[in-house]
């Protein structure tokens, strides 16, 4: 430990890239994993936190001198940012950086979705091609599809950009209609899913958004429609998926989030007309490398500017004198 270098507390694991940056400019201590009971007397002077996980507030409160929480990743509802703001400590996120590998993903997503191609090469992979004949038809196609987002932020946006390029339409929904913009506007989500075939979820995890993904709006995306997610996994009701996947509501489903994550309901797994993948939108080497630098560089300029560089909206803080 130096006496002259900010501490900084990492609870569980986080990308290798910020454990190798972080001496850099701060001492390190770690512990398991995000819990106020493994704090001891000799962290009282750690003064930020870098999590790819949860901070809840209890671990807050046992950090008296804490100033900063930077956040692996864009969301970042594992970190009670209520109380974060109420006791003014900052909170840092990771945008833009992997707003177009996940815009990627979704598109990637939404084709394998459609046309089967995980499937496909399966049936390759087994011999089938060989000793059945040609693949099946796929029964869906991205030919005239209208596809509707739910969410309309960085990622939200350069996915709408791809769309454009595949000659569907594009409509939207949020809390509010952005100027500016061409997509036609819905002021509720369940009147975007009736217009469209096609719903593509890349809200945040919130109370706000929890669930909002029903047996209505699912009911109202009818027969032919796909419901695609790279969001988060709370904002859609499992229970109500399956019944709709299974009883024909809906043609079917992409999901790279879960809502109890790692774990997936057994129910989705047994269903053919679903494309799985493991919270991968954003998994490659370049652009987890730049999240991890995104994180350090917001602690590297609390403590040498006073202000991050990327901060959530409820903690526009800037670093007090100390």
């Amino acid at each position: 430990m130096s006496a002259n270098l900010p501490r900084i507390l990492v609870p569980g694991k986080i990308n290798e890239r910020v454990l190798q940056r972080l001496p850099e400019m701060f001492d390190i201590v770690r512990v398991e994993r995000p819990d106020a009971n493994l704090v001891t007397a000799d962290m009282a002077d750690i003064k930020g936190i870098a999590v790819s996980g949860r901070v809840p507030a209890n671990l807050m409160d046992a950090l008296p001198g804490l100033e900063v929480i930077a956040n692996f990743g864009v969301g970042y509802d594992g970190v009670d940012v209520t109380h974060a703001s109420a006791k003014g400590i900052a909170v840092t996120n990771t945008p833009d950086v992997l707003s177009e590998e996940v815009a990627d993903t979704a598109i990637g997503l939404l084709i394998n979705t459609l046309r089967r191609l995980p499937q496909a090469e399966e049936w390759l992979r087994q011999g089938r091609w060989v000793r059945e004949g040609a693949f099946p038809l796929s029964p869906l196609s991205l030919r005239g599809r209208a596809v509707g987002l739910y969410g309309l932020g960085r990622i939200g946006l350069a996915i709408a950009k791809r769309l454009e390029a595949f000659g569907v339409s594009v409509a939207y929904h949020t809390r509010s209609r952005r100027d500016g913009l061409a997509y036609a506007y819905h002021p509720t989500l369940e009147g975007l899913a009736a217009a469209v075939d096609t719903l593509v979820v890349i809200v945040p995890g919130t109370d706000a958004t929890r669930k909002t993904v029903d047996a209505r709006v699912l009911s109202a995306l009818g027969s032919n429609g796909v419901l695609i997610n790279v969001g988060r996994g709370s904002t859609v009701d499992e229970e109500a998926l399956v019944a709709a996947l299974q009883d024909g509501v809906i043609a079917g489903a992409g999901l790279d989030v879960f809502d109890n994550e790692p774990h997936v309901p057994d129910a989705l797994l047994a269903l053919t007309n679903v494309s799985l993948l493991p919270h991968v939108a954003s998994a490659s080497v370049v652009t987890r490398n730049a999240m991890a630098d995104l994180v350090v560089d917001n602690l590297k300029a609390w403590f040498s500017s006073g202000k991050a560089l990327t901060p959530v909206p409820e903690t526009p803080f800037e670093r007090r004198a100390r």
